[in-house]
């Protein structure tokens, strides 16, 4: 059996409570006891995840720019230093590689930061389009740990521990700044996360992992500050309708039938995959990544089940997960193309009992991303 690694969190998480599970092959807390609770919390408050693997790769060097814009389908030249794009990362038929981050630290430096289940498949990748290209790639690996800090009372809690400007006007949503924060310097404190609050991703040195975590929990200890698990950030992101790599994104699919067309740019230099993902944007795609709305909160939902309208098999549930402030069953599923309208009425053919659910293009919660913009 293979030996579980530990993050550097781990000794921490595991005195508060955490129940763990393998996340490829780290031991990753699900939960601290309650994972409504810690929804709450990151909804209401503030809470702490860590993503057990969130490792960084360094792209660096005079052809740096030119092998990113090549390798994603957003535009990265159009932020400079200290911006942030979220992209995709294609193979020549569109299908995707990963979602991800790429932050940009110099005119000739970036960093992406992959899905941790596609971090392998990501840097192999990266190689290969640089080929003889004048840039080194840097895995930084576990040097790096990982915080994200999310929820309304978030910029509040990081700024009694930072001189850093964190207000709204001077660190904008989806930018990042090198600062001190809690005597930690040179962090790496970005306006970015998957729960669809206001909130920050931190990177700094791991051996300074736990000297944070402590701090956090104390400087946070009246801002209702929480330790939260994975079961918590699925339930937030499901209610954002985010899709995750490995369940609702693939090879098997473009950007444009997970509905994240909104990332791509066809006016910048030739991208990977280019081509099918253009023609795909003109004629349409064959079908579409949905968000399954139910009744209520306990309508039972399973990866796998039929998406079926007048009986007929119309799509299938890739992810699903509890909405706990919209207070209904939540899922995503590809649908065809025909059927995947806002308001569809469907039916969601689980094991457990067939259930009425209606599919939905946009979030319930927040769909127009104000709260993470505040």
């Amino acid at each position: 059996m293979a030996m579980i690694r530990r993050t550097p969190y781990y000794h921490k998480h595991a005195a508060a409570g955490a129940e763990f599970v393998d996340r490829i092959g780290f031991a990753a807390a699900l939960h601290f006891g309650s994972i409504e609770a810690e929804h709450i919390a990151a909804r209401e408050n503030v809470g702490l995840f860590d993503v057990y693997s969130q490792y960084f790769l360094e792209v660096t060097g005079p052809d740096a720019l030119n092998v990113m814009q090549k390798l994603c389908v957003n535009d990265i030249g159009r932020v400079g230093p200290s911006g942030v794009v979220y992209t995709s990362l294609c193979n020549a038929e569109g299908g995707m590689i990963d979602d991800l981050l790429v932050y940009r630290m110099a005119d000739d430096t970036f960093r992406v930061c992959p899905t941790p289940s596609r971090f392998v498949s990501v840097e192999a990748w990266i190689r290969e389009v640089a080929g003889e290209l004048r840039v080194q790639v840097i895995n930084y690996g576990a040097r790096f740990a990982y915080m994200s800090v999310q929820g309304p009372n978030s910029r509040a809690l990081l700024s009694r521990l930072t001189d850093a400007d964190l207000s709204a006007s001077k660190l904008k949503y989806f930018r990042f700044v090198m600062g001190d924060l809690a005597g930690v310097p040179d962090m790496m404190i970005s306006r970015t996360g998957y729960s669809g609050e206001l909130g920050y991703e931190l990177f700094y040195p791991s051996e300074y992992a736990e000297h944070v975590w402590d701090r956090l929990i104390e400087a946070g200890a009246d801002l209702g500050v929480k330790a939260c698990g994975l079961g918590s950030l699925a339930t937030l992101r499901m209610e954002k309708k985010f899709p995750l790599y490995g369940l609702d994104l693939s090879t098997g699919n473009t950007p444009v039938e997970a509905g994240l067309e909104w990332t791509v740019r066809l006016d910048k230099p030739d991208f990977i995959g280019r081509s099918v993902i253009a023609r795909q944007m003109e004629q349409g795609p064959s079908k579409r990544l949905m968000l399954v709305e139910t009744a209520d909160l306990d309508v039972p939902l399973e990866i796998g089940a039929d998406i079926t309208v007048d009986g007929r098999k119309a799509g299938t549930v890739t992810s699903v997960a509890k909405g706990f402030t919209v207070r209904k069953a939540l899922a995503q599923g590809y649908v065809i193309s025909d059927l995947a309208n806002d308001g569809q009425p469907v039916v969601v053919e689980a094991k457990a009992r067939a259930s009425q659910a209606v599919l939905r293009s946009e979030a319930l919660y927040d769909p127009n991303r104000m709260r993470a913009r505040s």
